[in-house]
């Protein structure tokens, strides 16, 4: 009964909000219909990756850190709603701070993140008798899925020079859109075969294949990057394993969700649902690069 009114109240919720932000909206803008919606939301949310990743290192970070923010609080809202309790406030601070570590520090600033995080959590546990150590181990996993898997995209952009390293990084954002992209266009038009139906219904073999194509073509991109040292039959493999891992990391999240019982995990996004539902395929494609390109001796190891 509980979780049907915590569902209730936030449906609710979300259909003021949207009634409040129609009421503002030119009447040029309104009744889109909802792919109208998405694109409108995914140019500006293109927009301002291209424009964080390449201004330099500070705007990375930054944006990097409200993303991983933003993030593990949906991910702390789809917890309460399947009746776990995590501590958000921790979650959240920790989660914004495995990209500022992992800027000033590498890999260690990573893990002295990692420890603090479950020093805290432990003594949240301790002090707050309604916790259970379920309640810590969601708590602890939302910071560490959300902002432990983006701080590698910080590493991977301190690899090589500027400005080569945001080229480096906007290359990667755009395998994993236009994988998105070309999965989506060609799942609607052909997808006949499902690739996971008891988990994401909606995704089909043939925009999985359409998406692993898609994903290697934009890697060849990493060829002409200064710094970066890749050939063709590198790239094409490399790009088809990210897009692989952008999956299991889309799956993983569309797992999340039918778990709990919500459609979406936010409302930041019109037309795509929370900053979660939109970058949960990055979360796992960004470690994927940084192991491939690192492991073929493609970029420095300065972690």
């Amino acid at each position: 009964m509980a979780q049907t009114d915590k569902k209730s109240t936030f449906a609710k919720k979300r259909a003021r909000a949207k009634q409040v932000a129609y009421d503002k909206t030119p009447d040029r803008f309104k009744n889109a219909s909802s792919l109208q919606v998405r694109f409108r939301t995914g140019v500006i949310y293109v927009a301002l990756s291209i424009f964080c990743v390449l201004a330099g290192e500070i705007t990375t970070v930054l944006y990097l850190t409200v993303m991983a923010a933003i993030c593990a609080g949906e991910f702390c809202y789809m917890m309460r709603v399947d009746a776990k309790l995590p501590n958000e406030t921790i979650g959240v601070i920790g989660a914004a701070a495995y990209p500022l570590a992992a800027w000033r520090f590498g890999m260690p600033g990573v893990a002295l993140v990692t420890v603090a995080l479950m020093l805290a959590l432990c003594i949240w546990y301790v002090y707050w008798m309604r916790a259970r150590i379920s309640d810590v181990a969601v708590s602890f996993f939302g910071a560490a899925y959300t902002g432990m898997l983006l701080s590698s995209l910080i590493l991977l952009r301190e690899s090589i020079a500027e400005p080569w390293g945001g080229v480096l990084l906007l290359l990667l954002f755009c395998s994993i859109w236009f994988n998105d992209a070309g999965a989506y266009l060609v799942g609607s038009c052909l997808g006949k075969h499902r690739l996971a139906p008891h988990t994401s219904p909606k995704k089909s073999w043939e925009g999985f294949f359409a998406g692993l194509v898609i994903s290697s073509l934009v890697w060849l991109g990493m060829i002409a990057v200064p710094g970066v040292t890749i050939d063709v039959p590198q790239a094409l493999l490399f790009g088809a394993l990210t897009a692989c891992a952008g999956v299991v990391g889309d799956l993983v999240e569309s797992r999340i969700k039918r778990n709990v019982g919500v459609k979406d995990s936010g409302t930041i996004m019109p037309g795509h649902g929370g900053l979660l539902d939109r970058c949960d395929s990055l979360f796992f494609a960004a470690v994927a690069a940084v192991i491939l390109l690192l492991a073929g001796g493609c970029i420095p190891y300065v972690i």
